[in-house]
């Protein structure tokens, strides 16, 4: 039987036999509600406090800058929507026109409820310009939401640049990093909202966070018990927090190696594909 070959990673990766394990004893043995004052919560509460420390200090950030959702989509709304209803007094948002419909939706839906939206164009590679990012900035914006790394053609924006902008211009920065966490050195002093999904770096579907820089208030989603210190209710998920710190270790301490051949195998790639007669590739180098 044929070995197959997998080129869907941007969609999602299989779970890391590391990761597989370093979950493993939350589902069944250490299962405790962290939210309880028994040992097995103070248990469960202990290995979420850790996985937070683990990420905040592979981007440089504070813990508690740390929220964890169920995935990038929950953290983009989060942050789009959250960032509009405790900011009420600016009701107008800049993105893009590739952006993921996590980003594009809530921002379509604010525009339902009054808001507006600017939605910038891209080149022939994918990027914004940054001159009409500077032109679109209002008196009356509040955030600009602009992915690092897009899903389909593989396009890295100017993330540092746009966050200059942004913070010269008091206003809020979001990126969408969904596809370049855990691939490039993201720039999180410019960022001021980063949303992340497990699922792309080799942990478990359904977990992701949200990184709120400190400063900026978020209006919650979810009410309920005031979980990650009220802006997102619901019993946390033990495991997949754990499978996401341990993945967002794994594909960092990774990162220079897996980079080098994934260099090898895209120039490959790009020969194969330029050797194809009308063949056209999409992106920016």
């Amino acid at each position: 039987m044929d070995k197959r070959i997998y080129l869907d990673n941007s969609a999602t990766t299989p779970v890391a036999a590391e990761v597989l394990e370093a979950m493993t004893p939350y589902f069944c043995e250490a299962y405790g509600n962290a939210s309880s004052l028994h040992a097995s919560g103070r248990e469960a509460r202990q290995a979420i406090e850790k996985g937070r420390a683990e990420i905040a200090a592979i981007l440089g950030v504070s813990p508690s800058e740390i929220v964890f959702t169920s995935g990038a989509t929950e953290a983009n709304n989060l942050a789009i929507i959250g960032m509009a209803f405790a900011h009420q007094e600016k009701r107008h948002i800049i993105t893009s026109k590739i952006e993921h419909h996590a980003v594009l939706y809530p921002c379509q839906w604010l525009e339902s409820q009054g808001y507006k939206v600017t939605t910038l164009d891209v080149d022939k590679t994918g990027r914004i310009d940054l001159t009409q990012l500077k032109d679109a900035i209002r008196k009356d914006t509040l955030l600009v939401s602009i992915m690092a790394g897009n899903n389909e053609i593989g396009t890295l924006q100017p993330v540092e640049e746009i966050g200059a902008i942004c913070r010269e211009r008091g206003v809020a920065f979001h990126t969408d990093a969904v596809q370049a966490y855990g691939k490039i050195q993201l720039p999180t002093d410019s960022i001021d909202l980063l949303s992340v999904s497990a699922h792309k770096l080799h942990g478990p579907k359904g977990v992701g966070f949200l990184m709120v820089r400190k400063g900026f208030s978020l209006t919650p989603l979810l009410h309920g018990g005031g979980h990650e210190g009220g802006r997102r209710s619901g019993t946390e998920n033990t495991p997949g927090i754990v499978g996401l710190a341990a993945a967002s270790s794994l594909v960092f301490n990774k990162m220079e190696e897996t980079t080098a051949r994934m260099r090898r195998f895209k120039r490959r790639l790009i020969d194969a594909i330029n050797a194809i007669p009308g063949t056209r590739l999409n992106g920016h180098e």
